[in-house]
C-alpha cells in the first residue's frame, strides 16, 4: 500500500510540473503575439490557470508579482458576476476595472472557461498592461478614477465563440492607440485558449476527468510547505515603516507583521490617508505585493498558488492610501504598492537578519511620453503624434552575499524596453543610456546602480511626459550598515528641474535628463573586498572619489 501511495505522489506531482509548463506556454502565447512594448519587450503579463472554484492551480514564471497576485483574487470576483452555471464553450470575459481586476485602468484581465468533453474543467486567465485606455492617459494628474480612461466592467468580451464588435467599437474610439490595444485584447484570448487546448490535451493523455484531486494536492502540498517555513521562525510581532515621496506630500507605509503558528499576518495601520491624486492602491494590489514581499523569503521555492498565498493575509484600514475605495484615483498605484515588498523586507530583517536585501528602487521609472494636439504647452504643430509607454528601473537593494542588481526592476520583474524599439515607435531620439556612477549605496555589498537617459524630439517639436516617479527627495535605504542609495533626478537641457510626478512638457528643441536611483548597501563598506572595489571603478560604477573616501580603497 505504502508503494502503491509513493507511485501516486510521484503521478501527481509529474501532473503538477506538467500543468506548469502549460501556463508558462500559455504566457508565452501573449507576450509573442502581443501588439504593445508592454507585454512583448517588456513582459508587463500574467498567466495562470484556475479550478472551478477561482482558485489558482498554477502560474506562469513569465509575468509579475502585481498581476498574477491580485488575478488571483479577481477570478473569484468573474465568478460571483458569471457563475459556471452560465459559462458556454467559446465564452471570454473581460474587465478592467481596478477593484475587480489589478489596480489600474490599463490593466485588461481575461477569463476563459476551458471544456472538456461538455464540461467546464477550469479557467484560464491572464492580464496585460495596454499602452492607452483614454482619459488624461497613463499618469498620476486624475483626482478620481472617472478621469482616467475607459473602465469596462465584468462582461463577455466574446459569447461561443463570437467577439463583441460594440465592444471592440467602444474600446477603438476611446483610445490614443486603437490598433495596439485592440491587439492586445486578442492577444489575451489567443493566451487563454492556447492554455485551454494544452491542458486538454494533458487531461486526455493522464486520462483525467476532472482536476479536483490534482487541485486538492497542490493546494493542500502548497499550504503545508508555506506553513513549514512559517513554523521554522520566532512568534512574535515585528514593525517596520518607511517614508517615501508621495505626490502631494510625503507618505508613510507602516507594517506590523505576526508570525503565528497558522501563518503571517501584515496589518498596515497607521499609514498614510488616501492622496488627492492618482497614487491610490486599491486592496488587491496592496495583497500582491505585500504577499511577495514575504514569499520572496518565506516559502520562496513552493510555487505561487492558492495554497501558498493562503498563509499570508493581509489587512489595510479603508481610505488610507493602500486600500483606496472606489472614485479615488489610481493609475499610478504601482509607485506605491511596489514599495511594500521594502516595507515588509524590513520587518523579516528583524527575524533574520542577514538574509534580506536593501532597499531598492522598487517603482519603476516609466516615462510615458507623447505628442499631438493638446498635449503639450506650446503649438505641436504638423510634428507625428504618438503616445509610448518605454519601461526602465534604477538598481535593486544589496542582497546577502551578493551586489544588488544594476538597473533591473524589482519587485515586478519585468524588463526595460529597449532603445531600439522606442525609437521606431515614436518620433524620439535617445541620446543616452548608461550606468549612473556613484548612485549604489555603499556597503559589503553595494546596491544595484541605477542609469541614466537622455530623450529628445526627432522633429525638433515639443513634447510631454507623464512622470510617476519616487526615491526623489526619500532614498532607498541601505540595511545593517549599508549606505542609502542615491536620489533620483530629472530636468531639462537648459538646467529647469522637473517634479517626479505629473504631467510637464518639454520645449522644443530641448532634451529631458532621467538620473535613476542606485540601491541600499547591505554591511559596511570598509569590509567590502578591494578587488571588487577596484572592478567597480574601472566599469564606470564606483568613482575613484567614493572608491578612496567611503570603501578606504586607492585605485
Amino acid at each position: 500500500m505504502r508503494n502503491a501511495s509513493a507511485i501516486d505522489q510521484i503521478h501527481m506531482q509529474i501532473q503538477w510540473n506538467r500543468l506548469l509548463s502549460v501556463v508558462e506556454e500559455q504566457a508565452q502565447v501573449l507576450v509573442r503575439t502581443a501588439f504593445s512594448t508592454s507585454a512583448r519587450e517588456a513582459g508587463d503579463i500574467s498567466a495562470g490557470v484556475f479550478d472551478i472554484q477561482g482558485r489558482m492551480l498554477a502560474q506562469a514564471v513569465t509575468g509579475t508579482p502585481g498581476h498574477v497576485n491580485a488575478m488571483a483574487a479577481s477570478v473569484g470576483s468573474f465568478l460571483e458576476v458569471y457563475p459556471i452555471e452560465v459559462m458556454e464553450e467559446g465564452d471570454i470575459y473581460l474587465t478592467n476595472d481596478p477593484w475587480k481586476g489589478t489596480g489600474h485602468l490599463n490593466d485588461f484581465t481575461v477569463v476563459t472557461p476551458t471544456f472538456l468533453d461538455g464540461k467546464i474543467v477550469a479557467l484560464f486567465a491572464c492580464t496585460t498592461h495596454v499602452v492607452d485606455v483614454g482619459g488624461r492617459g497613463f499618469g498620476p494628474d486624475g483626482r478620481q478614477v472617472y478621469e482616467e480612461g475607459l473602465c469596462i466592467p465584468i462582461m463577455p468580451l466574446a459569447k461561443r465563440g463570437e467577439f463583441s464588435e460594440p465592444v471592440m467599437a467602444i474600446m477603438r474610439i476611446n483610445v490614443r492607440n486603437p490598433v495596439e490595444v485592440e491587439g492586445d485584447l486578442y492577444s489575451l484570448a489567443a493566451c487563454n485558449d492556447v492554455g485551454g487546448a494544452r491542458l486538454v490535451a494533458m487531461m486526455r493523455e493522464f486520462n483525467l476527468q476532472s482536476l479536483d484531486e490534482l487541485g486538492r494536492h497542490i493546494i493542500d502540498s502548497s499550504r503545508a510547505g508555506m506553513l513549514a517555513e512559517v513554523r521554522a521562525l520566532a512568534y512574535g510581532t515585528y514593525e517596520n515603516a518607511m517614508r517615501i515621496d508621495g505626490y502631494e506630500k510625503e507618505v508613510d507605509l507602516v507594517c506590523k507583521m505576526t508570525i503565528s503558528e497558522s501563518g503571517i499576518d501584515l496589518d498596515f495601520s497607521g499609514t498614510s490617508p488616501a492622496s488627492s491624486y492618482g497614487i491610490n492602491v486599491p486592496v488587491t494590489y496592496t495583497e500582491a505585493y505585500a504577499t511577495f514581499g514575504v514569499r520572496c523569503i518565506i516559502g520562496s521555492r513552493v510555487p505561487n498558488n492558492a495554497g501558498s498565498l493562503e498563509p499570508v493575509r493581509i489587512s489595510a484600514p479603508v481610505g488610507c492610501i493602500l486600500n483606496a475605495p472606489r472614485p479615488a484615483a489610481v493609475t499610478a498605484r504601482h509607485v506605491i504598492g511596489q514599495m511594500l515588498p521594502d516595507v515588509v523586507l524590513g520587518c523579516l530583517n528583524q527575524i533574520i537578519p542577514g538574509q534580506v536585501p536593501a532597499e531598492g528602487t522598487s517603482c519603476l521609472w516609466n516615462p510615458v511620453l507623447l505628442g499631438g494636439h493638446g498635449m503639450t504647452d506650446e503649438d505641436y504643430g504638423d510634428a507625428t503624434p504618438f503616445a509610448m509607454n518605454t519601461f526602465h528601473s534604477g538598481g535593486t537593494g544589496a542582497r546577502p552575499a551578493k551586489d544588488g542588481l544594476n538597473a533591473t526592476a524589482f519587485p515586478s520583474g519585468v524588463r526595460n524596453t529597449p532603445i531600439e524599439i522606442n525609437e521606431a515607435i515614436a518620433p524620439l531620439i535617445f541620446w543616452k543610456k548608461e550606468y549612473r556612477t556613484d548612485s549604489a549605496g555603499a556597503g559589503a555589498h553595494r546596491g544595484g546602480v541605477g542609469q541614466v537617459m537622455e530623450i529628445s524630439h526627432a522633429e525638433g517639436a515639443p513634447f510631454a511626459i507623464n512622470t510617476m516617479f519616487d526615491r526623489v527627495t526619500y532614498p532607498p535605504r541601505g540595511r545593517n550598515g549599508g549606505a542609502n542609495g542615491m536620489t533620483g533626478r530629472l530636468y531639462l537641457s537648459d538646467g529647469t528641474e522637473l517634479k517626479a510626478k505629473g504631467r510637464q512638457s518639454i520645449p522644443s528643441g530641448q532634451r529631458i535628463t532621467l538620473e535613476m536611483p542606485g540601491g541600499g548597501g547591505l554591511g559596511d563598506p570598509k569590509t567590502r573586498n578591494k578587488a571588487s572595489v577596484a572592478d567597480d571603478v574601472r566599469n564606470g560604477m564606483v568613482s575613484q572619489e567614493q572608491a578612496r573616501e567611503v570603501y578606504g580603497v586607492e585605485v
